[in-house]
Order: structure tokens, then sequence, then C-alpha cells
């Protein structure tokens, strides 16, 4: 169901708790409202949920939202525009995912393009370099990573594997031209 003007609310949400039940963890994006956002990743966590956040299209984002995920992914632009800090390199990279950290947020994915993302956890905390191809379309770059990377962590896999396996699967979704025409199937990214 949806509100009157097409959009998700949390009024909506109410009526879909059960969903949450059989969840193993939540994939937000901001395309939705912002106060459905910070309603499901609340919901989420009070079921037990891990809750990924790509904070796309970029925009400020409360704390109380940031201390309720397990894992955020922006890009250079929104992690600048979440922590102040220009991210051009490694360096400035892990200034930013610790900003983040600092904020409340378990684990960190920096996605930072060709170059691939970079990563804070517990786990492990570096680089993973993305699959050199030659880009054609990069519009379901971002969405093919997050869905990826969910698939990889939901299945119990360590963070670093999750993240070369979305990094493998946009790079592939970049060497296509459309958005869902250009997600690969799991065979054509299995390492």
């Amino acid at each position: 169901a949806s509100g009157a003007n097409g959009t998700l609310s949390p009024g909506d949400l109410a009526n879909a708790q059960a969903l949450f039940d059989t969840a193993d963890m939540i994939l937000l994006q901001l395309e939705i409202p912002l106060n459905t956002v910070n309603y499901v990743a609340e919901l989420s966590v009070q079921k037990g949920r891990k809750v990924i956040l790509n904070p796309a299209p970029a925009q400020p984002l409360h704390e109380s939202l940031l201390q309720n995920l397990y894992l955020i992914t922006p890009n250079e632009n929104e992690a600048e525009l979440l922590t102040g800090i220009a991210v051009t390199d490694i360096v400035s990279a892990n200034q930013a995912a610790l900003a983040l950290k600092g904020k409340g947020v378990q684990n960190v994915i920096i996605t930072m393009g060709a170059a691939g993302a970079y990563v804070l956890s517990p786990e492990f905390t570096g680089m993973v370099e993305t699959p050199k191809v030659t880009a054609v379309d990069t519009t379901a770059a971002g969405d093919t990573f997050n869905g990826a990377l969910a698939v990889f962590i939901s299945e119990g896999k360590m963070i670093k594997d999750a993240v070369r396996f979305a990094c493998k699967a946009a790079s592939v979704s970049v060497t296509r031209i459309g958005a869902q025409a250009s997600i690969p199937k799991r065979e054509e990214v299995m390492f």
C-alpha cells in the first residue's frame, strides 16, 4: 500500500510488520521519504534485523538513523556530504569511514567507482579493488553493488568477500546498457 502521493509512509508499513519477521536484513535507499527510512530502520533494529543503507540520492542524515545501521554504502560524494571530508584516496576514505563509524554506523563501505570500495569493519579494513572493465553505462552500478552485497552478507559471508562479489557484479553491470537489463546473474559473478 502507498500513501496518497504514491509513496510509502510509516503508516503504510505498520500494516506490513509481519514481513520484517521473515527478513534477514533490510536494504534501504533514500528515494523514499526520509521519515519512512527512519521508521523502517528503527523497526528493523527492534526486530533484530541488520539494516544496510545506500544513502542515495545524497542528503544529510540524522545520527539517530546512522546509529541504527549495520552498514552504510556511500559513494565519494555521499560520504563527503555526510562527513564533510572530501574522499579522493584511501587515506581520505578511511577518515570519512571513521567519521561515519563515530556517528554510530557499525560497518562502512565507501564505493569509489573504478577504483573499488573502501571497507571499514571489524572483519576487514582496506581497499577492495574492482575488476577493470570498459564502462558503457553506469546507471545500475550502485543498485547492483548494494543488491549483491546484501545477498552475500545475508548468506553469512565475510564482508570482504561480499564486497569483492558486489564489486564484480557492479563491474559486469557497467559493461551493459540499461538498468535492470544490465544486472548480471549470480553465475556471471562468482569467483
